[in-house]
C-alpha cells in the first residue's frame, strides 16, 4: 500500500500584518513548527482523517464533489478546487494528522494543515499543471479565501508553501520572492488567548477599503503603494474621524515593511534595526488598529525589558502570539521573561524550508 508523508510549517509575519488584502507587500517567515500528515492507502473509497491533537475523526468519500460548503471546511473546499485542476481521487487513504503548531495562536496552524492536505492530494492523484510551491500556495489561497468568501490574504499560503523568509508583493503583477534563508534570534510567545480571525479581519479590511475609496474619490491618481507618511494630513482631511486610524495604519505599516525590506536586502542583517522597525510596526497595530489584548502587551513589555530588540503581535490579533527578535545569546532569558509575564508557551524558532513531501512510496 502506498504511503505518503506530507509536512507543512507554521509561519510568522515579520512585517505587513493587515496589509496583503489591501494589495500591499508582506514580509513573512516559515518557522520550524509544523503539521504532519501521514497517509496509508486503503482498499476503500474514503479518506479516514484522524486528527490526534484535537481528538477528531473525519470521513470523506473520495467521490464527494461538495456542491455546498460548510463554513471553514477547507478539506472540502480544497477537494473541490483541485478537481477543477485534474486532481481526481480514485482510492482511499487512512490519514493521521499531528502537529507542533499551537492551534488558534496566530502561527497559521489551519493554513499549514490545508497546505499539507493539498500537497498530499496532489502527490497521490496528480494535477494537470506543473507542480511548484507557487501552485500549491495558489491552491491553498483559492481553497481557504476565495471558495469561502473569507476576508484574508495570501501571506499564509505562500510563506508556508515556499518556506524561508519571503517578500510577497500582492499588487499586480503578483510576485513572491525568497529574501532570506536564516534569521537568528527569533522567538515565538503564545498568549493562550484565542485570536479572533474572521470578524476582526473583516472589520479592519472593510474600514481600510472604505477610507481608501473616499480618498480615491477626491484624488483620482491616489496610489496606496506610493503614498508616504508625509502625505497623511492631506488625505485625512477628506476622511471621517472613525476611518482615519485605518487609513493611517495602512500607510505607516507599508512604510515599515519597505524599510525592513531594505534591511533584508543588505549583505549583513542588523538585528537591532529589524527590532526597531518591528517595534514601530507593533505600535501601529496596538494604537491605531487596536488589535492587542492585555496579556499580549505584558508579554511584549517583558521581552523588551529583558533585552530583546523588538517584538510585535502576529496576524489578525485579538489574542494569539507575538514574534520577538533578540541576540541569540539572550534568547533563553527573553523566553523566560515572556513565560513569567503569563504566556502559555514561549520558544526559540528557526527558519523552515517550506511545505514538502518527505515520503512517497
Amino acid at each position: 500500500m502506498r504511503k505518503i508523508r506530507s509536512i507543512a510549517p507554521g509561519r510568522t509575519c515579520l512585517f505587513g500584518d493587515h496589509q496583503d488584502y489591501l494589495g500591499l507587500p508582506v514580509i513573512a517567515c516559515a518557522i520550524d513548527r509544523d503539521i504532519e500528515l501521514n497517509a496509508i492507502q486503503n482498499t476503500t473509497n474514503v479518506f479516514n482523517l484522524n486528527m490526534l491533537d484535537i481528538n477528531e475523526v473525519r470521513i470523506i468519500n473520495i467521490n464527494e464533489t461538495f456542491p455546498e460548503l460548510n463554513p471553514r471546511d477547507y478539506f472540502a473546499s480544497s477537494l473541490r478546487v483541485l478537481r477543477r485542476h485534474g486532481c481526481i481521487p480514485n482510492v482511499g487513504y487512512d490519514i493521521t494528522i499531528t502537529g507542533t503548531i499551537p492551534i488558534n495562536s496566530g502561527t497559521s496552524s489551519s493554513s499549514a494543515l490545508l497546505i499539507a492536505w493539498i500537497n498530499f492530494l496532489i502527490t497521490a492523484f496528480g494535477v494537470d499543471e506543473e507542480i511548484t510551491p507557487e501552485f500549491i500556495a495558489l491552491m491553498g489561497y483559492t481553497s481557504e479565501v476565495l471558495e469561502h468568501g473569507e476576508p484574508g490574504g495570501m501571506m499564509d499560503h505562500y510563506s508556508i508553501s515556499m518556506g524561508n523568509i519571503v517578500h510577497i508583493n500582492t499588487q499586480e503583477p503578483f510576485r513572491c520572492s525568497i529574501i532570506g534563508t536564516e534569521l537568528k534570534g527569533l522567538i515565538i510567545g503564545v498568549s493562550g488567548v484565542p485570536k479572533e480571525t474572521i470578524g476582526l479581519i473583516g472589520e479592519i479590511k472593510n474600514n481600510a477599503l472604505m477610507a481608501i475609496d473616499i480618498v480615491k474619490q477626491n484624488y483620482k491618481d491616489f496610489d496606496l503603494n506610493t503614498t508616504e507618511i508625509d502625505d497623511l494630513k492631506k488625505y485625512c482631511n477628506f476622511l471621517p474621524d472613525r476611518l482615519i486610524p485605518y487609513f493611517e495604519a495602512a500607510i505607516k505599516n507599508h512604510q515599515y515593511t519597505i524599510l525592513a525590506l531594505k534591511e533584508f536586502q543588505k549583505s549583513s542583517l542588523d538585528l537591532k534595526k529589524i527590532g526597531e522597525l518591528m517595534n514601530g510596526h507593533h505600535a501601529v497595530l496596538r494604537d491605531l488598529l487596536k488589535i492587542t489584548v492585555p496579556k499580549i502587551d505584558a508579554m511584549i513589555k517583558a521581552a523588551l525589558n529583558s533585552g530583546a530588540y523588538g517584538a510585535k503581535i502576529v496576524g489578525s490579533g485579538g489574542g494569539g502570539c507575538i514574534v520577538v527578535i533578540a541576540e541569540p545569546e539572550k534568547q533563553e532569558q527573553v523566553v523566560q521573561s515572556i513565560l513569567e509575564a503569563g504566556a502559555k508557551e514561549a520558544y526559540v524558532v528557526g527558519v523552515d524550508p517550506g511545505a514538502r513531501i518527505v515520503q512517497s512510496n
